[in-house]
């Protein structure tokens, strides 16, 4: 079994943990333990009892629910780190959502009680947990709106910006290149469209200067994504 990562650096590299200071990041990695996930394998379901959270530190791992027709929505799609199921470990609450590995997948887990253990020693680090959790809502709130307000070209160069800006920070670049682990379809489900409507807007995207595509690589125009994500109404 693989060793748990014990660097404060790394660590503080997830965002829920970044305000943690060197000693609560030094007890919470003694709090975790590895785990490997084979593709296909289910981690945990809706409705299953929350007691513990993910970090992932290799490989992808889906957010779904499936609606009783059978038709999954992916709600995230969470890669290298990323940290999933902390939700249920602090409302107290059952899962909201299944989890499966997409690929082969590695990460560590942190249980419920020892997690709620050290942010109670620890004041400041509720506090910036708290502070994550907004930040999350507030996340919420603009995928909600993304959806209900913008057309599907608008929505999906608001999901390549969204995407970029996970590597690059707020503060893009004026063009940047893009290798997708998500399939058409991937976005589809997290858009809340079809994937032929959605190749549409990519090629739309395309014709309109915004991307350009060759050998898996997406190249982003920043100003044109700017521009189609938030249009100026008439």
């Amino acid at each position: 079994m693989a060793e748990v990562n014990r660097s404060p650096a790394f660590w503080r590299s997830f965002p829920i943990f970044e305000e943690f200071d060197r000693d609560t990041l030094c007890e919470l990695a003694d709090l975790a333990s590895y785990r490997k996930w084979a593709a296909g394998t289910v981690i945990f379901q809706r409705g299953d009892e929350g007691n513990y959270m993910i970090v992932v530190v290799s490989g992808r791992i889906k957010i779904s629910l499936f609606t009783p027709q059978g038709r999954e929505l992916i709600l995230r799609q969470h890669e290298a780190g990323a940290l999933f199921g902390e939700m249920a470990v602090l409302d107290d609450q059952p899962r909201s959502a299944d989890a499966t590995a997409v690929t082969a997948a590695e990460g560590y887990v942190i249980g419920k009680k020892d997690f709620v253990g050290l942010i109670t020693r620890r004041p400041k680090s509720a506090e910036a947990v708290i502070r994550f959790l907004c930040a999350q809502l507030r996340d919420t709130t603009e995928r909600l709106e993304t959806i209900a307000l913008y057309d599907l070209n608008a929505r999906v160069a608001r999901f390549f910006l969204a995407t970029l800006r996970q590597i690059h920070g707020n503060e893009l670049p004026e063009s940047a290149n893009l290798r997708l682990a998500l399939s058409q379809t991937d976005i589809a489900s997290i858009l809340g469209a079809s994937r032929p409507k959605v190749n549409r807007a990519i090629l739309w995207l395309e014709e309109n200067g915004a991307l350009s595509r060759s050998d898996g690589i997406v190249s982003c125009n920043i100003e044109r994504l700017l521009n189609i994500a938030d249009p100026e109404e008439d």
